[in-house]
């Protein structure tokens, strides 16, 4: 399979504390690292890792961070088509407490590819089986609508909405305000909407409730569920399988992530999916 993302990354500094500071209060962390990380990163890498061959159109910050990004983010297998824009690199700070929630601050812009940069090979989204998309402009997403199938975060609602474009999925969160979808807020409308609730499992219309998956383990931290389960979600999409089988694979990513440290320190693989 053939799969991208359009989409973000952010430089991410980790810290492992007992919990998280109150106002005024100095925590010291137990465990701290940084990696390339951020939605559109973390899906990338996920896709790769369900065996697609996986390209990520982004921007990145001039300086060494940017390129650090890039670096780390081939690394772990996936083709990166990056604009350089003349800004630092978002960064982002997260705490992972003893129960692995996560709290995170984010450091400047986001950086996403408009859709114009001519040095982008945007002509391989034509032969892409499935898309998914963080973060862009209008006419990246638009771009996004050239592959077979294209899921979308409804954290990017004011983009969906000029776009106008259909989605075979949008995906958002019952318990993330920012990723709040009604009904009628995007036209035309798209084939699928889910609503993510963590350990509940969520909701999809049409198909109503469904379950969380089993961990395979303790949770270690829960940063970059949320966009794993998208990203199992567009794969199972765009290999062809049914809502209802999408959505227990997207589970499966999801409740394997959090099993690791990070966001790549435990993620469903190919060889693991039936």
């Amino acid at each position: 399979m053939r799969a991208a993302v359009i989409g973000h990354v952010e430089w991410v500094e980790f810290a492992r504390v007992e919990a998280f500071p109150a106002p005024g209060e100095i925590v010291h962390a137990t465990e701290a690292w940084a990696e390339a990380a951020g939605g559109g990163a973390v899906a990338a890498v996920q896709l790769a890792n369900l065996g697609c061959e996986t390209s990520f159109f982004t921007a990145l910050g001039d300086d060494e961070l940017g390129r650090r990004s890039l670096a780390e983010l081939e690394e772990k297998g996936v083709r990166v088509h990056a604009a350089t824009v003349p800004v630092p690199q978002r960064r982002a700070f997260t705490h992972v407490d003893a129960a692995g929630e996560r709290t995170i601050t984010v450091i400047g812009d986001k950086l996403a590819p408009n859709g114009a940069e001519g040095e982008l090979p945007w002509e391989e989204l034509r032969g892409c089986d499935c898309v998914y998309f963080t973060g862009g402009g209008v006419e990246a997403l638009r771009k996004g609508r050239w592959a077979r199938v294209l899921v979308a975060t409804a954290r990017e609602l004011p983009t969906l909405r000029r776009g106008t474009v259909e989605l075979d999925a949008l995906v958002g969160s019952a318990t993330d305000e920012g990723e709040h979808y009604q009904i009628g807020e995007l036209e035309p409308p798209p084939r699928l909407v889910v609503a993510t609730s963590s350990h509940l499992g969520g909701w999809a219309q049409p198909g109503g409730p469904f379950e969380a998956a089993a961990k395979p383990g303790p949770v270690e931290d829960t940063y970059g569920a949320g966009d794993c389960f998208a990203a199992g979600l567009t794969f199972a999409l765009g290999r062809g399988d049914e809502p209802r089988d999408a959505l227990a694979l997207a589970a499966r990513c999801g409740a394997t992530v959090v099993t690791g440290r990070g966001p790549f320190g435990r993620q469903l693989r190919g060889e693991e999916v039936g």
